[in-house]
């Protein structure tokens, strides 16, 4: 069980109404030196906050890839309530390394019987060359936040989101192109993120997320100036749906057919073998890491 101290409840009440004033003047220093990419000067910003996902999976339609590498969500939110992202200055928003595609090419691609002789030459070319696929979550839309929610997950009924993330995934291989991907900014793949316990569409069953263990990291004791350092928290999702992949097979091989039709091809292959679209409650998020909230007059007072 969560275990949340009357100090880390009062830091909180802190961080939803502290505010930052709009010049700059050097770098974060000290146990604040990880929010140097926060939007802190910007008076709509009241807090600091950065997210680490450090494990989990996302499975969508049939493949299922593992995150084995640290994603990263940090910039700035209004309050600890219902709140954009402001996004972080100096460095990305979202930070989320490419991670492999279990099977890689032979596992995203089933060729046809109709695919021109060239496309299958070229097809198994790259496989014995070079067999990975790399898949990069992308943000298209701005996120959107209720830290409130995640440290205490409603169970009024209310909207449970902790994170709105609307993203498309770039597939890269030398035979997909580098145009290959799945959703796109006008139908994105949206993430609604919670650390309660869904309640998805069917065949998909409830599963439940974590709030984590949120501490008090005391600053400075004496003026109760700290930041909270929220451990082992899992946001998860199973209700959303994934569209299907568009603009693979964007390569020049000189092949004596249109574009289009390569595409049509290609990105056709993708969605049969990978399962896509895929419908609602046939998909899953899950996100477990750490998470860090300061506000964003602290952060600016440690400025050297």
């Amino acid at each position: 069980m969560r275990k949340t101290s009357l100090s880390t409840a009062a830091l909180a009440a802190a961080l939803v109404v502290a505010s930052a004033p709009a010049a700059i003047a050097g770098t974060p220093s000290g146990p604040y030196a990880m929010f140097k990419f926060c939007p802190y000067t910007d008076p709509m910003v009241g807090s600091c906050v950065l997210n680490t996902t450090t494990s989990g999976t996302l499975k969508i339609g049939s493949t299922t890839m593992p995150i084995d590498k640290p994603i990263v969500l940090q910039g700035g939110v209004e309050n600890l309530g219902p709140s954009p992202l402001y996004n972080a200055v100096g460095g990305p928003t979202l930070s989320a390394p490419p991670a492999k595609v279990p099977g890689g090419l032979l596992g995203i691609v089933n060729p046809a019987p109709n695919w021109p002789g060239p496309l299958w030459t070229a097809f198994w070319a790259i496989v014995g060359a070079v067999n990975d696929v790399s898949a990069t979550i992308e943000p298209v839309q701005r996120a959107q936040t209720n830290f409130g929610n995640a440290l205490y997950p409603p169970t009024d009924g209310s909207d449970p989101t902790a994170a709105r993330l609307a993203v498309r995934v770039h597939l890269q291989n030398p035979f997909l192109g580098g145009s290959c991907y799945i959703g796109t900014p006008q139908n994105p793949i949206v993430l609604n993120l919670q650390t309660g316990t869904t309640a998805p569409p069917a065949p998909n069953q409830p599963i439940s997320g974590n709030p984590g263990v949120a501490t008090t990291v005391w600053t400075d004791e004496e003026n109760f100036i700290g930041y909270l350092q929220v451990d082992g928290n899992t946001l998860v999702d199973n209700s959303f749906a994934v569209p299907k992949a568009a603009g693979c097979g964007n390569i020049a091989l000189g092949l004596p057919i249109l574009t289009p039709l390569l595409d049509a091809l290609v990105s056709g292959a993708v969605n049969l073998k990978v399962g896509l679209p895929a419908a609602a409650g046939t998909n899953t998020a899950i996100m477990s890491g750490k998470s860090s909230i300061a506000a964003a007059q602290y952060v600016l007072d440690s400025e050297q």
